[in-house]
């Protein structure tokens, strides 16, 4: 089978080209990229991988990408709660009219099945613990609501044209090849960076916030797994495993990965920060039964171990 990447040189799309190669049923994998926040070096080594460069907002191009293929897994979007307050528009451009571009070229492409990220962000402001799937969404975000608009019409594309979708809500997701070199760093890169510089953690607010972390490994395999046995459902999935961690506790178990206590740096709560996420996984549990989380602590491992090795 064939499996476009959009965002296949970014954090998430280079580990799932990783896992897709390795798939006996997977020959062909295409990486999209415009490499706005993606590299050609996260893609280092995979010769199985065709990297293009361009955008999912050029339609010709999704239309000769899209040819032939079994499976898009849509990951492409603009990062970062702080980067869409700070550009609103730019954000719902490629996160919403994105996705809706690749929905098109899919169904154009007599429909070809489109997996689409979605985020643990558009629970929003819903103080209900945990966040299942039927809860109301109540995004504080530009990102948030972009990417529940671009979950909305992937679920509205796979009624009305019977296109085979499955939208996922990630929660948290971190580890390899995540950046932290800039100033919207998701919070794991951005503590592991600072620890291994010497330099006080970053903590926005008490830090008391708590997060459902879910290892990228996990996501990849999950990703894989749904292309290839066709997975689809007509609501949202949580891809996430239930954890709820603090940024504390976080850097407590940090702390015990690097051998050392790691001074911290409190700062003012960003506005859009969501203060509590936990994914009910019944759905996803039913969806995918054999999928074995990797633990918060061997991710963190995994991820200094890969920020050692790139240093």
């Amino acid at each position: 089978m064939k499996v476009v990447v959009t965002g296949g040189a970014g954090f998430i799309g280079a580990n799932l080209c990783r896992t897709l190669v390795a798939e006996p049923e997977v020959q062909e994998v295409v990486a999209l990229d415009d490499l706005s926040t993606g590299s050609r070096q996260n893609l280092a080594g995979l010769d199985q991988v065709s990297i293009v460069e361009g955008s999912i907002l050029d339609a010709a191009l999704l239309d000769e990408l899209f040819h032939g293929a079994d499976a898009v897994v849509h990951l492409a979007a603009r990062p970062s709660v702080a980067r869409s307050l700070a550009d609103p528009m730019a954000s719902h451009l490629t996160n919403a009219t994105g996705t809706m571009e690749v929905l098109e070229a899919a169904r154009r492409r007599g429909g070809v099945q489109v997996v689409v990220a979605s985020s643990s962000s558009v629970y929003g402001a819903n103080p209900a613990l945990p966040k299942r799937e039927d809860l109301a969404t109540m995004p504080v975000s530009p990102y948030a609501a972009g990417k529940l608009a671009a979950e909305a019409a992937s679920l509205a594309y796979g009624r009305s044209f019977d296109l085979p979708v499955l939208a996922f809500r990630f929660f948290n997701v971190f580890g390899p090849l995540q950046a932290s070199d800039h100033a919207y760093a998701a919070v794991v890169p951005a503590f592991v960076a600072s620890a291994l510089r010497h330099d006080p953690l970053p903590v926005h607010g008490d830090g008391r916030q708590t997060r459902d972390f879910t290892y990228v490994g996990n996501v990849a395999a999950v990703l894989a797994e749904a292309v290839v046995r066709h997975v689809t459902y007509p609501g949202p999935v949580n891809l996430a495993f239930g954890t709820r961690v603090s940024l504390l506790d976080l850097i407590e178990l940090l702390e015990q990965v690097v051998g050392r206590p790691l001074p911290r740096i409190h700062t003012e709560s960003r506005a859009g920060d969501v203060r509590d996420s936990q994914a009910d996984q019944t759905r996803f549990r039913e969806l995918f039964p054999g999928i074995e989380p990797v633990s918060l602590e061997e991710g963190l491992r995994a991820t200094v171990a890969w920020f050692l090795g790139n240093s």
